[in-house]
């Protein structure tokens, strides 16, 4: 990473690194915060780099890790759920119903367990390819695609107010008749 091209890559990367940071912290300043760290990593550990491969996965995969490193150490410590869909939303007229629909997803993407959203995320927003975004989370293809399905699913059933209609839920206490 020490040569002109790639200080530029970087660069142009921060954007889609602030992005996925935004998903994971939910919060503007931690996010800032966390996209220092793992830029602070990549520099020290630029060594690391393969060169011919992706800059953009692997800064990703630092990030992410990153985030998941500050997580355990604030386990002890209340997490932050910002609700950018509701401060957003409180101002808009009733005749906006995209911009309202929007906001609700946003809020539900928030609602998703942390290893969900930083899946859908990589994907949806980023446009990694499944094995790219497989490699930033250090996770199997098949993890990937299960997370994103589920993640999927649980938006769908946030959005519709009930469980999802192709989601088998095993905790339906059913007879012996039930089968």
């Amino acid at each position: 990473m020490s040569d002109r091209r790639n200080d530029r890559d970087v660069v142009g990367l921060l954007e889609p690194l602030r992005r996925y940071a935004l998903s994971l912290t939910r919060d503007p300043a931690d996010a800032e915060d966390l996209v220092h760290d793992a830029l602070v990593r990549a520099m020290e550990r630029r060594d690391q780099f393969k060169a011919g491969h992706s800059l953009r996965p692997w800064l990703m995969s630092i990030l992410h890790n990153r985030f998941v490193d500050k997580a355990r150490a604030r386990r002890t410590e209340a997490v932050h759920h910002a609700d950018l869909a509701i401060r957003e939303a409180s101002g808009l007229p009733g005749d906006q119903e995209g911009v309202v629909r929007l906001a609700d997803v946003r809020r539900f993407f928030t609602m998703l367990p942390d290893e969900q959203r930083a899946a859908l995320h990589l994907v949806t927003v980023e446009g990694l390819s499944y094995e790219e975004a497989a490699g930033a989370l250090a996770i199997p293809v098949g993890t990937l695609v299960s997370r994103l399905s589920r993640a999927r699913a649980r938006l769908r059933e946030l959005e519709e107010g009930g469980p999802a209609d192709n989601v088998v839920n095993f905790r339906t206490k059913a007879g012996p008749d039930a089968l």
